[in-house]
């Protein structure tokens, strides 16, 4: 399935890359975290297992048991904080 991907803040500039669309068997949010970080490098760090990473579906945030579906969006973030 395809599904679009956009990367914000801190995981943005990691990757030098607002976005990308894959195609992906990955059936949840964890698995497609996995197949990213699996390509090594920029990804593997920036989306590193011990990294504070939040994640979206269809711009809902999400916990990673979330199942992805075809043409879906997928958004990485950091943490936000506020004052």
């Amino acid at each position: 399935m395809k599904v679009r991907i956009r990367y914000f803040a801190s995981v943005r500039e990691a990757l030098s890359s607002s976005g990308e669309t894959v195609d992906t068997q990955a059936g949840t949010l964890a698995a497609l975290r996995d197949e990213l970080i699996a390509r090594g490098g920029a990804y593997a760090s920036a989306l590193a297992r011990g990294r504070a990473v939040r994640m979206a579906l269809d711009q809902a945030m999400s916990d990673e048991a979330a199942a992805l579906s075809d043409d879906c969006e997928v958004a990485f973030f950091p943490p936000v904080t506020g004052g």
